[in-house]
């Protein structure tokens, strides 16, 4: 008869799943980006569902939406770099000081702390984000968008739903009542 014995290193497993996550989205960023630079043009667009989505080729220099993209300067360029690094900052301090229990709010910000970080790279190596999903009905176009992007959206969505209706970061315990 074979013991099962459970061995503790003294190293929890989940410290690995959140690294984990992060790399697996960035690759899968960063190569969805490559794959279409390497085979569209820039500009190029290719419908995949007529009328409502089609992959495309865009540099976006600006912010969110392609805000800003018109300013060509170098020092917009760094002003983003910085502005990401700091709310990389931001986002690993609020997930720190958050509770163990708060795992909705914490898997939120690694999302949304995660397309941040898939984002950066491009600036960093392009200076812009390369952006290729693009939805739309009729003359009626949502601004193109990434992997990324769509990291960084659905874990604001999910961190506002927390922060909303389950109270996330509030002085109230799992039964909705105040604690002391």
């Amino acid at each position: 008869m074979t013991e099962n014995k459970n061995i503790n290193c003294g190293v929890s497993s989940k410290i690995f799943i959140i690294p984990a996550f992060v790399s697996a989205f960035v690759i899968i960023d960063q190569f969805t980006k490559r794959l279409i630079e390497s085979s569209f043009v820039l500009g190029e667009r290719l419908p995949v569902i007529s009328g409502y989505f089609d992959l495309t080729y865009i540099k976006n220099r600006g912010s969110a939406f392609g805000m800003f993209s018109q300013i060509d300067s170098v020092w917009v360029q760094r002003g983003f770099t910085a502005f990401t690094v700091v709310a990389l900052i931001i986002i690993v301090t609020l997930y720190r000081s958050m509770s163990a229990d708060d795992r909705m709010g914490k898997v939120a910000l690694v999302m949304i702390g995660t397309g941040a970080l898939g984002n950066l790279a491009d600036r960093i190596r392009d200076g812009a984000v390369t952006d290729f999903l693009l939805f739309y009905i009729g003359d009626h176009y949502w601004p193109a968008f990434n992997v990324a992007d769509s990291l960084i959206t659905t874990g604001v969505v999910i961190l506002s739903y927390a922060l909303i209706f389950l109270g996330a970061g509030s002085d109230k315990d799992s039964s909705g009542s105040d604690s002391q």
